[in-house]
């Protein structure tokens, strides 16, 4: 048997965002029976409470309150009762996967314990976390710091995105990294265009089925918001733009109003987060086309389900995002007007063969079971 220590994601059941659905996907379409899996979960409750979620073990762990650095705490603890798991069941060369930097200049204090075992350690360096400007220079320098570190201890790096391997190979020299990509869901949304729930979100922020521009993502200032409501404006485009985004209360959203003027418009149309994932599919299939804007990071989640759902997707052009989309996308730029360009050039003639080109991209390297095929071989290497 391959015993796998997952640690870093909130755990399961998915609740939040890429690494706890990604965990879920890994452990609930497995292909090896070899191979059991030990999940790390995020508690308020206790720590080192065990129980068993669809074939999978999973143990809480409860850190201290400390801020932010409960993050580090937690990551910390688990590592420390995995190991201990580990060392009771003599596991035959376990493998202890890290999802993130955060435990930093720590890791080094468990290194010679994984070894011992004959264990590896691999790491999931999750983008260019130090790059985001939500967090204050403190917090970037200390993950600038926990980056390096964590990727100079580990045994193997899986970056998500070729970008990502290549920036560690340039920025730390040579290290043992391999490329495995997030995975996406591939089936549409089971919503018809003329279902209760679909019809009742068109009339609440009156919209057309196929007829409106639709941004999905988190709402921070790293993902362009700025610059696509800027230029979204500038067009005469009659046909909404619908952003479904974590924005209210945010500081960030009345910066923006003040900046934009962007509530004088009326084609602009905040709506919120859906919850709802079926809905959310079926926005996207019906937007007219879909804007990204992220530029921080390696392959995003949110832009695999744009391509395995929309039609047209206007991709902001940096390294991460054309690895992914290829030429299955429309690209732009942060210069002024470029957007502007872009928008008014398909809000007349829209491209009809990018969809299904993005989708057969998707199902051919993207999906999940592709994912936890290539994931599968790296654990049992």
């Amino acid at each position: 048997m391959q015993d796998v220590y997952l640690i870093g994601s909130r755990g399961l059941p998915a609740k939040y965002g890429g690494f706890e659905t990604f965990v879920q996907e890994l452990v609930t379409r497995k292909q090896d029976p070899r191979i059991v899996y030990h999940v790390a979960c995020l508690s308020d409750e206790g720590s080192y409470q065990h129980f068993d979620f669809q074939g999978t073990d999973c143990f809480t762990i409860c850190p201290p309150q400390l801020g932010p650095a409960r993050v580090i705490a937690y990551d910390t603890m688990a590592l420390h009762y995995a190991l201990k798991l580990a060392e009771a069941s003599v596991s035959d060369k376990p493998v202890f996967y890290i999802l993130g930097n955060t435990m930093g200049p720590l890791i080094r204090f468990f290194i010679k314990r994984i070894h011992r075992l004959g264990g590896r350690l691999l790491i999931n360096p999750d983008g260019l976390e130090w790059r985001r400007t939500k967090w204050p220079k403190p917090v970037r320098a200390y993950l600038k710091l926990a980056e390096r570190v964590m990727a100079q201890q580990a045994d193997l790096v899986v970056a998500d995105n070729p970008g990502i391997a290549s920036y560690l190979d340039e920025t730390y020299g040579s290290l043992p990294v391999t490329t495995i990509a997030y995975g996406t869901d591939l089936e549409a949304s089971n919503l018809a265009t003329d279902s209760t729930d679909f019809q009742a979100f068109l009339k609440e922020w009156d919209l057309l089925a196929g007829d409106y521009y639709l941004i999905v993502g988190r709402f921070v200032a790293e993902n362009n918001y700025e610059t696509m409501l800027r230029e979204f404006m500038q067009t005469a485009s009659q046909r909404p733009l619908v952003l479904v985004c974590n924005y209210q209360g945010s500081a960030y959203f009345e910066r923006l109003r003040q900046q934009t003027g962007f509530d004088q418009d009326p084609r602009i149309r905040f709506v919120g987060t859906v919850y709802d994932q079926d809905l959310l599919k079926k926005i996207r299939q019906e937007a007219y086309a879909y804007l990204h804007g992220h530029e921080v990071g390696g392959t995003n989640p949110g832009l695999l389900e744009a391509l395995a759902q929309s039609d047209v997707n206007l991709v902001l052009g940096v390294d991460f995002n054309r690895l992914v989309a290829e030429d299955t996308a429309l690209y732009w730029t942060k210069e002024p007007g470029d957007l502007v360009s872009l928008l008014e050039k398909i809000d007349t003639k829209r491209p009809s063969h990018l969809g299904e080109e993005a989708k057969k991209r998707m199902r051919e390297f993207y999906s999940w079971e592709k994912i936890v095929k290539d994931y599968e071989g790296v654990f049992n290497a």
